[in-house]
């Protein structure tokens, strides 16, 4: 189905993992991609994957958490697609450790890429979607910001957070017809948590109720229907792609 064709789609952290496949489905729909991380080869494939399948992509290696880049990169995708549908701000990263142990620079470090980041970037694709009185912001939470999670006090902090934004800018933006909504996974099958020991997974797994981690291609799905028509009266929600893990 190519309900997306012709629209232009940012994708932050699209080098692998969830944003890779957040790309490869939204280009499924139609859409033309730019496609940021700061890991320049792996974004490269993502890209080689996004444009055999028929639409545009463009690649920028960014660091989120540099307004300069970050506007830079809103205006590249107007400059190339000549507008800006959906802004999809998945970069994260993760720093895991007890909170006595948790240093300032890992809580710092945390807070800035995956809140901070995620402001930013809504920021500046809000002044082009507002221009439009259209868009689509997706942004990436996770179940740690709904429930927290031991030894993760600066990432669950940081996905709250995103949680609040996302709630705060739907209330703002609705009425410019600019939607904004999260997705919060669980355990999905990733780089990020392929270092996790095995007994932490398969303890993981036991308190599932689908008694099994997520892929990446599931989460992309979601994404792909918030920004998509099926969504139209849909904004300001936390939806959870976590095989009922929180409920």
């Amino acid at each position: 189905m190519r309900d997306l064709q012709g629209q232009a789609a940012i994708v932050t952290g699209a080098a692998r993992g969830i944003g890779r496949a957040i790309c490869l489905e939204l280009a499924e729909h139609g859409a033309n991609i730019l496609a940021t991380d700061l890991l320049a080869d792996a974004l490269n494939e993502t890209a080689q994957l996004v444009r055999a399948k028929g639409v545009g992509c463009e690649t920028m290696v960014a660091n989120i958490t540099d307004p300069a880049a970050v506007d830079k990169l809103v205006a590249t995708a107007v400059e190339k697609f000549g507008k800006l549908d959906i802004m999809v701000n998945n970069a994260g990263i993760t720093r895991d450790t007890l909170i006595l142990s948790m240093t300032e620079e890992q809580w710092d470090a945390v807070i800035n890429v995956n809140l901070r980041g995620v402001f930013l970037g809504t920021q500046a694709a809000a002044k082009v979607m507002l221009r439009q009185r259209s868009g689509r912001i997706i942004n990436m939470a996770s179940f740690s910001g709904l429930s927290g999670n031991a030894g993760q006090a600066n990432y669950a902090a940081s996905k709250a957070g995103v949680i609040g934004l996302t709630k705060s800018v739907a209330k703002e933006m609705g009425k410019r017809g600019v939607l904004c909504n999260a997705v919060a996974p669980g355990f999905i099958e990733t780089d990020m948590t392929a270092v996790l020991p095995e007994k932490v997974k398969e303890a993981a797994k036991q308190i599932i109720p689908l008694q099994r981690m997520g892929r990446p291609e599931e989460v992309a799905k979601v994404v792909a229907f918030l920004a998509g028509p099926a969504s139209t009266y849909l904004t300001g929600q936390v939806i959870s792609v976590d095989g009922g893990l929180h409920m």
